[in-house]
């Protein structure tokens, strides 16, 4: 009689390994962690390229003019205090007192101009202001400082500008229709940490002021309300602005061809006087009596303690945008990397088990590498052409990839159409999902849940305990 050989215990364990869905789906989820590894290392790409696009715009701002904001005029009298120390010696000390316009209008166009560094784009501006308004006698009794302490004929009228080497030519100020010559640098920095400054006589009860300043920039500018009534008007042929600050235009045009804005603000949309002493317009984040021009440009950054937010939330301005930055959207592209690899993983795993093909966990690992490396060729692509053709020229390389590969695996042109043909539609998914910011959640819900009733309608049929019960063809 003849016996039938067991098999031994090898051979069972290679069976089980071979058949077992539960240690298949175990598998992939191993793959899944392993391949998180180089989706994480993409991100970091993207931040290090956008880096190096970062400081190529540093180093041409820095010589051209960075961020500017434009404070004043602003009229300062000197007046003197006396002092005691511990010792019981008293010394003089000078102090100052600042009075805002009772009028300030702002008029300007800004010219857009790119430069570039190496691959890299650069938006700078130049801007032609004209600044004018009136001041009333400045009151000092208001102040609650004997009058005799002021040093009245020391007085001066100043400008804050953020960055002074983005003066182009001298700044001609008329006081009361006489011209006047603006020294660089302000005697007192209460208000502004750089600007510059002008003598004054105070003896007329209404001091008009005419300045003309022709300013470099880059990427944005700001303006401080420091008048009871401030009125802005900006032009400009940038047909991408984005208004920023604490308020927006009343009046704003916006086309293709260029934008015009104006703001009006009363002295009651702040939070300080017409009048005061030192910093009265707040303080810095270390407490500290120098108000920094500076921060006012990058208030809105999340690096700025939240306090100078509040301190500086009259400034106001326009930011000129580039029309597209491909870093982001390729950021936002790589944040899907992990659920595209999960749904083409889980694709892969049914093509599998609906056509009783085994495939091993190498060939699940090379498709994974190819999708990464798919969003390595939308960076790269994406700093020498727009974001749109990257990701066509991207996804059109990897699904032929993994077309050849996939037929290569099932000898299957059917089966290969229709893997492919999955992937396609993921890509044509994902890449809505990039262009519809607001409806990025409801369009990803909806996709999901079709996706999972897809697979649900697929293996409604199918015997889990007995996957590969049949002979593999």
């Amino acid at each position: 009689m003849e016996t039938t050989e067991k098999p031994s215990i090898f051979e069972r364990f290679n069976n089980w390994v071979k058949s077992s869905v539960m240690l298949k789906l175990i598998t992939i989820g191993i793959l899944i962690l392993l391949l998180m590894i180089p989706a994480s290392m993409l991100e970091s790409l993207v931040n290090e390229r956008q880096s190096t696009r970062d400081n190529a715009v540093e180093e041409i701002t820095s010589k051209w003019g960075s961020n500017q904001t434009i404070g004043g005029a602003v009229i300062t009298i000197p007046y003197t205090i006396i002092q005691e120390d511990d010792k019981g010696k008293k010394s003089t000390v000078i102090e100052y007192a600042h009075f805002l316009p009772e009028n300030l209008n702002i008029t300007g166009t800004l010219t857009p101009e790119k430069r570039y560094r190496g691959i890299y784009v650069v938006m700078l501006y130049n801007a032609q202001l004209k600044i004018q308004g009136f001041f009333k006698k400045p009151n000092v009794e208001l102040l609650k400082i004997p009058k005799e302490r002021f040093l009245f004929s020391e007085a001066f009228i100043s400008f804050g500008l953020t960055d002074m080497k983005g003066i182009k030519e001298a700044i001609r100020l008329k006081i009361n229709g006489k011209d006047t010559e603006m020294n660089s640098g302000i005697e007192s920095n209460d208000l502004f940490a750089s600007g510059v400054s002008s003598p004054v006589d105070l003896e007329a009860e209404t001091i008009n002021f005419d300045a003309i300043i022709n300013l470099n920039g880059s990427k944005r500018i700001d303006f401080l309300p420091f008048g009871k009534t401030t009125k802005v008007t900006i032009e400009s042929t940038w047909g991408t602005p984005s208004f920023v600050g604490s308020s927006l235009p009343d009046e704003r045009q916006v086309t293709e061809k260029g934008f015009k804005a104006v703001w009006n603000e009363l002295h009651l949309n702040r939070n300080y006087p017409q009048q005061g002493t030192g910093n009265f317009v707040g303080l810095t984040s270390n407490g500290s009596e120098n108000y920094n021009q500076d921060l006012a440009v990058v208030a809105e950054s999340n690096t700025v303690m939240p306090k100078i937010k509040v301190e500086l939330q009259s400034s106001f301005g326009v930011k000129l945008l580039l029309p597209v930055d491909e870093y982001q959207k390729t950021m936002r592209s790589t944040k899907y990397n992990l659920m595209f690899i999960v749904i083409t993983f889980i694709a892969f795993f049914f093509v599998e088990i609906l056509n009783r093909k085994r495939l091993h966990p190498i060939q699940y690992l090379l498709v994974g590498f190819a999708i990464c490396l798919f969003y390595v060729l939308l960076l790269a692509i994406s700093e020498h052409l727009s974001f749109n053709w990257a990701y066509l020229i991207g996804c059109v390389t990897i699904l032929t990839l993994i077309t050849f590969y996939t037929q290569s695996i099932f000898k299957n042109i059917r089966i290969t159409l229709i893997f492919n043909g999955i992937l396609a539609l993921l890509y044509g998914f994902f890449y809505s999902l990039l262009q519809l910011q607001d409806y990025s959640l409801l369009l990803g819900s909806a996709g999901l849940l079709i996706i999972l009733a897809v697979i649900m309608y697929l293996t409604r049929n199918i015997d889990w305990y007995r996957v590969y019960g049949r002979k593999e063809e």
